[in-house]
């Protein structure tokens, strides 16, 4: 299958396009048989025992060519092209007209204009306790202790003048604080194709290269 390269958009200049903010990458398996329906027929889809390999990434830049904004992407599994194998995104929700022009035109993804509503609370942390620390893998807790914070982020798709609730994804304050990490820098690669859509029908091939 041909890949046609992207166009560059003027707003954005030319790539590459950096963004820098936080994010949340979440990985998990997807029925084979749901992500079909998000996946163009030129592709084979690499999946095992029925199952493929999907998830979300869930963003919040500070600083981007778009400027402040959230973003959203429900990845539907992961397709082969040889030599390489890419990540396939089913819906792409952004709060920026201008991100949602430039993912639709340029970068060929279904993008979509989208509410995000952030709100923290506190909640009881579970105490974590050396003989039976494991248990926690399974969200059983021994005692509970001091407080901790809890993200809950809502993502509502805009559609003129209704919105339609996405979904709602919760996050301890754990998982968004990076700078007690002591491990190395890590740099991963994203290859992705997108396209085949009524803003952009070329197949493009594309990646993500993330830094932290």
């Amino acid at each position: 299958m041909d890949v046609e390269e992207k166009r560059v958009s003027s707003g954005y200049a030319k790539p590459p396009w950096i963004f820098k903010g936080s994010a949340l990458y979440q990985i998990h398996l997807v029925k084979a048989a749901t992500a079909r329906a998000f996946i163009p027929k030129e592709f084979r889809l690499v999946e095992a025992f029925g199952y493929t390999l999907g998830g979300f990434f869930l963003a919040s830049y500070d600083d981007s060519p778009a400027g402040v904004f959230d973003e959203l992407v429900v990845i539907a599994g992961i397709v082969w092209n040889p030599p390489t194998s890419c990540a396939w995104a089913a819906r792409v929700l952004v709060n920026s007209d201008e991100a949602c022009h430039h993912g639709r035109k340029e970068v060929g993804l279904p993008s979509q204009v989208a509410r995000f509503s952030k709100n923290i609370t506190a909640v009881p942390k579970q105490k974590r306790d050396r003989a039976f620390g494991f248990l926690d893998t399974f969200g059983l807790g021994t005692t509970l202790s001091h407080p901790e914070n809890l993200m809950e982020v809502k993502v509502s798709e805009v559609d003129s003048a209704a919105s339609t609730d996405i979904c709602n994804i919760q996050i301890r304050s754990d998982e968004t604080k990076v700078g007690n990490w002591m491990g190395p820098a890590i740099k991963m690669a994203l290859p992705s194709f997108s396209g085949n859509t009524i803003y952009n029908s070329n197949l493009l091939k594309y990646s993500c290269h993330l830094h932290w």
